[in-house]
């Protein structure tokens, strides 16, 4: 996730200081929150044949200031310390902006998904989980599916957790629904980023019903996004992913195509590649996929009156400064894909209880709670004259440094 000369850690901590600087928080509680509390490198030794692969695996824990630490666990080729850390901190103020009791954390195994045997991911996972046990737990760090990881992934890491702390299934989220997961989990990113694109659309006054939009990424996030921007009446025209894009400028039926594992085995008239696609004239221009992918040198060919963050960090500083100077509403990735972290909110809170809610009032919660995030970001912006970004940092920030401050042990 290499950026504009800066690394995506530093980015992050650019946003910080900026919100710290505009509430008037004092440098060193700004310094304290720009750190990271704790970091874990571990060395996974994975069976290959007749001899050992020695794999790199992280844990960075950003932020208790406000309740365990929460976020995800990715394998990927490019999992470094770096990206771990930018993570994890984006998951502190990702937390705070949407007011869930939880700090930031990120894991990662530096790794090709795409290359492991089922037997040789849970071995990954099961040995990443006994050599962090001691940081883990529900009441300390939740981890979560992302990147190269999913549902199954989580069931196998709760039950290594299981084997030795006992039965606790708040202990990770993301879960399948037959083994303590929540309804309503797996398409809460993506529909928090449709819920946000609707959001957007009526506070400019654009009809979101027959709102044109391209979602770059057909990965849980963009699934679910394009699903229910489709539901809510909007015409999704194009979708990528890995294998390619399809386009049809009268909408394209997301339902039809949805339980394709790849648009590869789509049948489609009109197929183009995943960069032509961000420069396709749309109103809403969803990125889901990696991060880094809008930059200077294709940020002038971007045709969309708003583009809708689902990935982390898809936009480099300077494409998102020269974007916003063109007049395109950008709503940052802090508040567009935070559903996914509400939904393990929700999640959690069911298995604390042992009580599991239908997913009517999973959905309903979301939605609520994204328009309530959305609305108080868009006050802030206009109170301090910000864009959308520095003003989700300002909401999170203060509420961090409240939090830091009144627990009264160094300030």
């Amino acid at each position: 996730m290499a950026h504009s000369g800066k690394s995506a850690f530093e980015e992050v901590n650019e946003k910080v200081s900026q919100a710290g600087e505009i509430l008037g928080i004092k440098p060193g509680v700004i310094s304290a929150l720009k750190s990271c509390e704790r970091e874990v490198t571990i060395s996974i030794p994975l069976r290959r044949g007749s001899d050992v692969e020695v794999l790199t695996g992280y844990r960075v824990q950003h932020s208790n200031a406000r309740g365990p630490r929460k976020g995800g666990i990715r394998f990927h080729q490019n999992v470094d310390l770096d990206e771990v850390r930018a993570l994890a901190s984006l998951m502190t103020w990702k937390t705070a902006l949407i007011d869930v009791p939880f700090g930031g954390a990120k894991g990662g195994v530096a790794v090709d998904a795409s290359k492991l045997s089922s037997i040789e991911k849970e071995e990954i996972v099961r040995r990443w989980t006994r050599s962090l046990v001691h940081v883990l737990g529900h009441h300390r760090d939740i981890p979560a599916p992302d990147m190269g990881t999913d549902a199954k992934t989580m069931a196998w890491l709760m039950d290594e957790f299981h084997r030795l702390e006992g039965f606790q299934p708040a202990c990770v989220t993301g879960k399948p629904v037959e083994l303590f997961g929540a309804p309503g989990r797996e398409e809460a990113t993506g529909r928090g980023v449709a819920r946000i694109a609707a959001a957007t659309l009526e506070e400019h006054g654009v009809n979101v019903k027959g709102a044109t939009v391209v979602v770059q990424g057909f990965g849980n996030v963009g699934r679910y996004a394009a699903l229910v921007c489709h539901e809510l009446g909007m015409k999704v025209i194009a979708v990528s992913d890995l294998t390619g894009g399809i386009t049809n400028p009268n909408g394209i039926d997301i339902a039809a195509i949805f339980s394709h594992p790849t648009l590869e085995t789509v049948q489609s008239e009109e197929r183009i590649n995943a960069g032509e696609l961000l420069e396709i004239k749309c109103d809403v221009l969803i990125p889901a996929a990696l991060g880094g992918v809008i930059t200077e040198s294709n940020c002038g060919k971007i045709n969309a009156g708003f583009i809708i963050e689902g990935a982390n960090q898809p936009l480099t500083i300077a494409a998102d400064l020269e974007l916003r100077g063109q007049g395109v509403v950008i709503v940052p990735d802090i508040l567009a894909n935070s559903g996914g972290v509400m939904g393990s909110y929700f999640e959690w809170t069911q298995n604390i209880q042992e009580f599991s809610w239908p997913i009517e009032k999973f959905r309903s919660e979301l939605d609520a709670r994204m328009e309530l995030a959305f609305s108080i970001v868009h006050r802030v912006s206009k109170k301090y004259s910000v864009d959308l970004r520095t003003a989700a940092f300002i909401v999170s920030v203060d509420r961090v440094a409240k939090a830091f401050e009144l627990r009264g042990s160094l300030v």
